[in-house]
């Protein structure tokens, strides 16, 4: 029995026609003391299976850890996006992409595949010049409705400028520790470069804005 339905595996394939270049998904998994690590694969391989477009290649915490380090993994399951010439595009899942998180990954994957997204120019002009490291969590539950444009704004972000920023979908009930360190209390919440904070939604233009605010006040 497999995790998704027949009628979304329908609804999938049509959404995967359009796919133009691949997208290679790596997932850092481990067999101990991970619950979520086998039905985070068995998601993905079902999906990976639904496209030949869509590549899966899964890599072991330990084992892998020279992968792990180049890519700044340190806690599983955790997702990297690379695009068709294995580029990192900055992308991030930490935790199951399940729930209301499925409709990111598969925006995010349609996105790397077309090899752009729906944001305006301006705020592509803005996002590229930015020449500073950007790390964004955004902590997330698979039952949140308001979680998914929170996260797709944050990988649009790091997918135009994946050599300066990164960006994070962090489950928080997975990684209580991390939800407890930066007090979150509601999701989503969106942390930048740890001197920014938000609760809630916001449009992709005030995401941008907060980006990069969270920069100037370090340039202060």
């Amino acid at each position: 029995m497999g995790i998704l339905k027949d009628e979304d595996k329908k609804y999938i394939t049509e959404q995967f026609t359009g796919l133009n270049k691949k997208v290679k998904i790596l997932l850092f998994s481990q067999k101990l003391e991970c619950e979520y690590c086998k039905p985070t694969e068995d998601i993905l391989t079902e999906l990976a299976e639904l496209s030949e477009k869509v590549v899966l290649e899964i890599r072991n915490l330990q084992i892998d850890s020279d992968d792990a380090k180049k890519y700044g993994i340190d806690k599983v399951p955790a997702i990297v996006f690379l695009d068709e010439n294995e580029n990192d595009t900055g992308i991030r899942f930490f935790g199951i992409p399940s729930g209301y998180e499925f409709s990111s990954l598969l925006a995010d994957i349609i996105d790397v595949s077309a090899g752009s997204n729906d944001l305006p120019q301006d705020l592509v002009d803005k996002i590229k010049a930015i020449d500073k490291p950007v790390d964004i969590k955004v902590f997330v539950t698979p039952t949140c409705p308001y979680c998914p444009p929170a996260v797709r704004a944050a990988h649009k972000i790091a997918m135009l400028n994946p050599a300066n920023i990164r960006a994070q979908m962090i489950e928080s009930t997975e990684f209580p520790h991390l939800a407890n360190k930066y007090a979150v209390h509601g999701v989503p919440k969106t942390v930048i470069n740890e001197n920014v904070q938000f609760e809630g939604a916001m449009p992709d233009q005030s995401v941008v804005e907060q980006v990069l605010a969270a920069l100037s006040s370090q340039d202060n």
